[in-house]
């Protein structure tokens, strides 16, 4: 069996398959939705529950400076400086919650939500360009406007008759943001990936980088997933907010607003650049090297900028119809001497020849860059149906006494995980808890965690191939052609025996088949359809 982790990693209990606030809050605001596109309505809700959450922490850190005690002794309620210097958005009346749901019933209320927008904007610099600013549009049923905003007004009453009153109103929202995220990315199908990388997905990528402390990068961010898990991680580890610091890029303006505010709704800071920008075009950390990058970038993108003597290409230039290896040289570019890479493509890159690929993944091979690789399961994406795996590199395979890793210098872990995963509906599958410590406690105890328990080769799930067996694969990286077949279970029963029996039960079937046969001809006979 694959060794069995004996450190403190936790797995998070929470699910989108599983039912709770989140979920009764998300079937109300569905109902408010009329015929307006998933796409529409994930800004008009996602702005609306950012507004909720920086209105409610200002009016609780403004209870506070009014009640004077302690280190808030004469402190000035009114003074925004007061509340920057916590980290806290300074909310201006007209963008405060009471305000807005005092005139939920009135038909100007959309650019009564506009006009709050624009004063947070105004007043917090740092959200300048990020909050919708749409909502006395003429399409926006302004009646279903109010009656989502009181919807949301109820998410702490909410909370506290599910007997969660500890929690502060940033968990509760951020828990409800990370799920309405979720569920806008099932509601839109093929774009919801533009956005959205399932939470097993991250949480995989997170929990096998093990990501304490140091600079995270993500080029093809997206909605910011990979760093709110990653600040999860370092928290339920004993860490804390700003032990790591996050650096990402995205190309779409209206996704890199989303994750503006996905990460400042959970008070993390993070450093996207001046704007929106293609990562090939322009990069906008040309200087960073990453001790983590995590990243899920477009599978098999062929619309993409190429420059062919950019320096990034530095084990061979990129085909123009095909961006996975110009990305897999991007995090390679920006990885720090010790740095580490865990990223989401599509199977292809694992065995494809074309173009040159097979060419550039031999000298990445060769580099001793590859760590590990995992092969997912199926129907894991909202947004497409092709297989993908796990990539995970690293700049030193060599031993590391300080984050307790073993010398796996021309060794490379294959884990086929294509079995593992459940399906929550017809279309979906998740790793569940179960699934993800399997991979994960697999590759710590195969890179040397002394907490992670004995590495052994399991046929079917993993295998520590040398680099001489992956040449004689011809630089293929397929799990699949390394791990073999799992193991047979003997039943006991001898192979004479069990023969005897089967094709007794086989001959059974074969009769049974045509006496159905000839049932159904003497019926369709009955009725002059014979023949």
């Amino acid at each position: 069996m694959p060794a069995r982790s004996k450190s403190t990693t936790t797995f998070s209990k929470d699910s989108s398959a599983r039912i709770g606030f989140e979920a009764k809050l998300w079937l109300a605001a569905d109902k408010l939705r009329n015929n307006m596109d998933a796409a529409e309505y994930k800004h008009v809700v996602l702005g609306l529950i950012f507004l909720k959450y920086i209105s409610d922490t200002f009016e609780e850190h403004r209870a506070k400076l009014v009640a004077g005690k302690g280190e808030y002794e004469g402190a000035n309620p009114e003074d925004a400086d007061e509340y920057k210097a916590e980290n806290v958005f300074w909310v201006p009346k007209e963008g405060r919650w009471s305000h807005l749901q005092s005139s939920a019933k009135q038909p100007d209320i959309g650019k009564t939500v506009d006009d709050a927008m624009v004063a947070i904007e105004r007043d917090n610099p740092r959200l300048k360009g990020v909050l919708p600013k749409d909502y006395a549009r003429p399409g926006l049923d302004k009646t279903r406007l109010g009656e989502l905003i009181d919807l949301i007004a109820g998410i702490n009453l909410t909370a506290a008759s599910e007997g969660e009153k500890t929690h502060r109103s940033v968990d509760l929202l951020g828990r409800v943001y990370e799920y309405f995220l979720t569920r806008f990315a099932s509601a839109e199908g093929k774009n919801g990936g533009q956005f959205y990388t399932p939470s097993c997905i991250v949480r995989c990528l997170v929990e096998m980088l093990a990501p304490y402390k140091g600079r995270i990068y993500d080029p093809a961010c997206g909605s910011g997933g990979m760093f709110v898990q990653s600040e999860k991680f370092v928290e339920s580890h004993g860490g804390k907010l700003g032990d790591i610091s996050i650096y990402g890029q995205e190309s779409n303006a209206t996704t890199r607003r989303l994750a503006v505010m996905n990460l400042a709704l959970r008070g993390i800071e993070a450093d996207f650049g001046p704007e929106h920008a293609d990562t090939f075009r322009r990069d906008l950390h040309p200087d960073l090297r990453a001790d983590y990058v995590l990243a899920n970038p477009p599978f098999n993108d062929s619309d993409w900028f190429r420059k062919d003597d950019d320096v990034r290409w530095q084990y061979g230039v990129p085909p123009k119809g095909n961006a996975n290896f110009a990305w897999v040289q991007h995090f390679i570019h920006h990885l720090a001497p010790h740095g580490m890479a865990g990223f989401v493509l599509a199977n292809g890159s694992m065995s494809s020849n074309q173009s040159g690929e097979g060419e550039i993944r031999k000298a990445i091979i060769e580099a001793d860059l590859v760590d590990c690789m995992v092969a997912l399961p199926g129907q894991l994406f909202y947004s497409t149906q092709i297989p993908v795996c796990l990539w995970f590199l690293t700049r030193s395979k060599a031993a590391d006494a300080k984050r307790h890793f073993r010398d796996r210098r021309k060794e490379t872990l294959f884990i086929d995980a294509r079995k593992l995963g459940t399906l929550i509906d017809r279309v979906h599958r998740e790793l569940m808890d179960e699934d993800l410590e399997k991979i994960v406690t697999t590759y710590h105890a195969w890179r040397g965690d002394p907490e992670g328990g004995e590495y052994e080769d399991y046929p079917g799930f993993c295998k520590s191939a040398t680099a001489a067996e992956i040449v004689a694969h011809g630089h293929v990286l397929t799990p699949g052609r390394y791990v073999g077949a799992a193991d047979e279970e003997d039943d006991g029963e001898p192979f004479e025996e069990k023969m005897t029996r089967l094709v007794a039960e086989l001959n059974v079937q074969f009769a049974e088949s045509a006496r159905l046969e000839q049932s159904i001809k003497a019926n369709l006979g009955g009725i002059g359809y014979g023949g």
